[in-house]
């Protein structure tokens, strides 16, 4: 029998979930108080924090408890004195942090990090399935986790909040950058970017028209450049140029068409991504080697590999090399450069996100009548819920309709 005669379970537990909701849990309009742990992330150059002493306040006026560990907030500038005079409880301990029921940061957790989580706990944090290892999702998993990742958690109208957020600032950062790289003060050629009239403008090629592209091509336009941008969904050059206007060129991904544009372009930005895995490695050596003089390449993609052959991984502190005569930019995680103005953006979505979950009574109830959140949901009560990283590790995945059901 075919598939829509014979629906899986899982099937079945989806269509219950479209069902009136007081046929599933009972309503309630009781609030669950959460008790929120939020640590100070080591890994290297990570200067965000999740939540914004602002944010604190609302939680804590709402009757909720939020443990940070000192210093958490200052690489965004937010001080111990904000966090404590809002009503935060800061501690110098951080197993103290992770007694908490929830806990929330922004990279993923370290090996020592998970040594110091309680069994049963809720984790909220990015997941970067490309550096993940099967160990630690396997400690994860051991320790009876649930955990909801950054890339994967979806909106109710479907699109990805806090990545859509981050790649807002990493299109319009790269631009920045360009403008710095550009000029004398950090050795370029002393042009402005955009020119003026009487002078060429700045020519830009962006590759990748998600929101990275987006917005790179909206502050570069912004600034007087010509913009041209490749993609091989024609669905996102159709809305890029839709919001953008006549202003853009747009082409698919054809090797000729791109090494010509490369080859004239002053500056590169990449910017295609993966839902999950690598980055398409679509500019080959070859073509950075045609590329014009102190011409730039700004690498978004880097984290997932890079769109350039030539890409190697840098930091905020060396942020730059030169091959063929080409300033290349290739630092991870871009928007860590604006750490305050990131930390406010996963600040709005990820309160809001608490919020409900209390509103709601709890993980469990909210987690059964929102599609978003079980996508964003890898791992409950240590039971791995996403195929993709099950088939990475050759782990077994369990539908999370089935775990919430009690099936």
């Amino acid at each position: 029998m075919n598939s829509l005669s014979n629906p899986s379970f899982g099937d079945l537990a989806r269509e219950a979930s479209l069902q009136p909701q007081e046929k599933l849990v009972p309503i309630s309009n009781e609030h669950k108080s959460l008790s929120i742990g939020i640590p100070k992330e080591t890994i290297y150059q990570e200067n965000r924090v999740p939540l914004s002493p602002m944010s604190v306040q609302l939680l804590v006026e709402l009757g909720h408890s939020v443990q940070l560990e000192t210093g958490c907030g200052l690489k965004a500038n937010f001080s111990d004195l904000d966090y404590s005079a809002v009503g935060g409880e800061i501690v110098d301990d951080p197993s103290t942090v992770y007694k908490n029921n929830i806990i929330l940061k922004v990279a993923p957790p370290t090996d020592e990090e998970i040594n110091l989580m309680q069994s049963g706990q809720i984790l909220i944090s990015a997941l970067q399935f490309v550096k993940t290892q099967d160990t630690l999702i396997k400690k994860l998993m051991a320790k009876h986790i649930t955990a909801i990742g950054y890339e994967l958690l979806r909106d109710d109208e479907g699109a990805l909040p806090i990545m859509r957020s981050m790649s807002e600032i990493a299109g319009r950062a790269s631009v920045l950058i360009a403008t710095e790289y550009l000029s004398n003060f950090k050795s370029g050629k002393g042009e402005l970017f955009g020119g003026i009239p009487g002078i060429q403008p700045t020519k830009v090629v962006i590759i990748g028209a998600g929101a990275v592209g987006q917005y790179a091509a909206k502050a570069a336009i912004g600034l007087g450049a010509s913009v041209k941008v490749f993609d091989n969904n024609i669905n996102k050059l159709r809305r890029i140029e839709k919001n953008l206007g006549s202003r853009i060129h747009s082409s698919t991904i054809i090797p000729q068409s791109l090494a010509k544009s490369i080859a004239e372009c002053d500056i590169a930005i990449g910017a295609l991504r993966s839902p999950i895995g690598y980055s398409p490695c679509v500019v080959s050596d070859e073509m950075v080697s045609n590329m014009r003089t102190n011409s730039i390449i700004i690498d978004v993609s880097i984290d997932q590999g890079g769109c350039f052959e030539t890409s190697i991984p840098t930091d905020h502190f060396n942020p730059v090399y030169e091959k063929y005569g080409v300033l290349h930019y290739c630092v991870p995680n871009i928007p860590s450069r604006y750490s305050r103005t990131a930390s406010y953006a996963l600040s709005n979505i990820l309160t809001n996100l608490l919020l409900d979950i209390s509103a709601a009574g709890g993980l469990k109830s909210y987690l059964m009548n929102h599609d978003g959140l079980r996508d964003g949901t890898y791992m409950y009560k240590g039971k791995l819920t996403n195929k993709n990283i099950a088939e990475r590790f050759n782990l077994t995945c369990s539908e999370i309709e089935f775990l919430l059901a009690g099936l």
